[in-house]
C-alpha cells in the first residue's frame, strides 16, 4: 500500500498505527514520542492523504471519515504529524513541494474590501453564543500574555492590554484607532484607564452590535465609537493607532498598503503597535485545511517580511517584542474550556461544526508548541524622538496600573 510506505518514510517520532479501509493495519514508528492508532473509513481517503494530507486529514477528521481508535485524540494526532512535518522539512523533496505551495499564496490571499468583508463574516459572524463557551470575560480572541504558566485566561487576557497599553504611551485625551477591535474589549480598557477617545474598526456586523451595546452599558459611547469599516476606508488623524489579531487578514498583497495607511493616519509625533501571529522560519503558507474552512484569505506572516515594508514607509520600528509560547497556553485554555462545554455547542451547531472547531484550537495550539508560530508585537513612530530611548516607561507604566487592573479584574 502506497500511503503505508509514505508514512513509514515521513514518522521518525513517535508512532502511527493505520488501519485502512479494508481493513488492513500499517505501523510506522520512530523515536519516543505521541502513539496514535487511526481508521480510515472512505477508501478514496488511500490517495487523498497521499495528494494533500494537510487538507484531508483535518477534513476527513471533521467529516467523520477519519476515526481516533487509541492514543488520544485529534490533538494527539496533529502534534504527530506537525513533530514530524517540522522533521521532513529537511528533505529535499519536502522543501519542494513546500515551494511549490508558495507559488499560490499570493491568489489565496487576495483581499479587495468585499472579500475582506465576506472572510470575516465567515468566521467572526458565528453565534454570540459560541465565542462565550471559551473565551474569558472580555472576549479577548487574540493571545494572552502569561507572567507565569499558571495564570488563569482572564489574568492573562487583563495582562495582555495592560501590556499593550503600556507600549502606546498614552496620555488623557488622545485619539486612538484600533483597527480590528473584536468585540470591544481593548478600546474600552484604553478609554476606561487611559482617559482616550477611540475610534474602532471591524467588518464583522455581529462584533459591531456587541461592542456598541458594551460601550453604552460602560457609559462611555461618548469616548468610544465603533464603525463597521475597512482600515482602507478610514479617514482623519490619529495620536495612535493599534491593531491586534488583525492583520494576520490583510494578506502579503495589502502589506505596502496596510503600512502607508498607517502613516498616513498617524500624526507626525504618533505611535503605532502591531500585534500579530508569526512564524519563526521565514515567509510560508497558509494550511489549506485552515484556510478553507476557518480563515479564508488569512496568512501568519514571518518578521522578515513585515519589517522591510514598514522600512519602505519610513515608519521607525522602535520595539520588537517576540511572544512564543504565549499563544500555545491561551490556545491551550481555549480548548479545554471548549470541550467542557462541547454539549452546549453541539445545541448550537452540529457533530461536523464540533471537531472542525476541536480540530482548529488542536491545530493553532500545535503550531505554537510544534510548528514554529510565534506572535510578534512591532512598535512604530513616525519621528525618531517620540518613543524615549529606553524601555522603563513600559515597565513603569504596567507597574502603576496593576492595582487599578486587579481591582477592575
Amino acid at each position: 500500500m502506497l500511503l503505508a510506505r509514505l508514512l513509514t518514510r515521513i514518522v521518525r517520532i513517535g508512532r502511527l498505527e493505520l488501519v485502512d479501509a479494508d481493513g488492513g493495519r500499517h505501523v510506522a514508528s520512530g523515536a519516543p514520542g505521541p502513539a496514535v492508532t487511526v481508521r480510515l473509513h472512505d477508501p478514496a481517503l488511500h490517495r487523498k492523504l497521499i495528494r494533500n494530507p494537510r487538507l484531508y486529514i483535518p477534513e476527513a477528521y471533521m467529516n467523520g471519515q477519519l476515526t481516533i481508535e487509541d492514543g488520544g485524540g485529534i490533538y494527539e494526532l496533529i502534534e504527530l504529524l506537525v513533530r514530524n512535518d517540522v522533521v521532513m522539512a529537511d528533505r529535499r523533496w519536502w522543501r519542494l513541494l513546500w515551494r511549490l505551495q508558495r507559488l499560490t499564496r499570493r491568489l489565496h490571499q487576495r483581499n479587495p474590501i468585499a472579500r475582506s468583508q465576506r472572510n470575516v463574516a465567515h468566521h467572526y459572524d458565528l453565534s454570540d453564543q459560541l465565542y462565550e463557551l471559551f473565551l474569558d470575560r472580555d472576549r479577548q480572541y487574540s493571545c494572552a500574555y502569561f507572567l507565569t504558566p499558571g495564570d488563569d485566561i482572564d489574568t492573562a487576557q487583563l495582562q495582555k492590554r495592560r501590556h499593550i497599553a503600556a507600549k502606546l504611551l498614552l496620555r488623557p485625551g488622545m485619539k486612538v484607532l484600533d483597527i480590528g477591535c473584536g468585540w470591544g474589549g481593548l478600546a474600552l480598557y484604553l478609554a476606561a484607564e487611559a482617559g482616550v477617545d477611540v475610534t474602532g474598526l471591524t467588518l464583522s456586523t455581529e462584533q459591531l452590535n456587541v461592542a456598541q451595546r458594551r460601550a453604552a452599558q460602560a457609559g462611555l459611547a461618548d469616548r468610544v465609537r465603533f464603525q463597521l469599516r475597512d482600515y482602507r476606508e478610514e479617514t482623519g488623524s490619529y495620536d495612535r493607532i493599534v491593531s491586534v489579531g488583525m492583520f494576520e487578514h490583510v494578506g502579503v498583497n495589502q502589506y505596502p498598503v496596510f503600512f502607508e495607511q498607517v502613516r498616513k493616519l498617524l500624526k507626525p509625533d504618533g505611535v503605532a503597535l502591531l500585534h500579530s501571529i508569526g512564524r519563526m522560519d521565514g515567509p510560508g503558507t497558509t494550511n489549506p485545511w485552515l484556510r478553507k474552512y476557518i480563515f479564508p484569505g488569512g496568512y501568519s506572516p514571518a518578521i522578515s517580511e513585515v519589517v522591510p515594508v514598514i522600512e519602505r514607509t519610513r515608519l521607525w520600528v522602535t520595539d520588537i517584542e517576540v511572544l512564543r509560547l504565549h499563544y500555545a497556553h491561551t490556545l491551550n485554555a481555549w480548548r479545554r474550556r471548549f470541550l467542557q462545554q462541547r454539549d452546549r455547542a453541539l445545541q448550537l451547531y452540529d457533530e461536523r461544526f464540533c471537531r472542525m472547531w476541536e480540530t482548529y484550537l488542536a491545530g493553532a495550539e500545535v503550531a505554537f508548541r510544534w510548528g514554529g508560530h510565534l506572535v510578534m508585537q512591532v512598535q512604530m513612530a513616525k519621528a525618531v524622538d517620540t518613543v524615549p530611548i529606553t524601555r522603563d516607561y513600559m515597565f513603569e507604566w504596567e507597574r502603576a496600573h496593576l492595582a487599578a487592573d486587579d481591582r477592575a479584574a
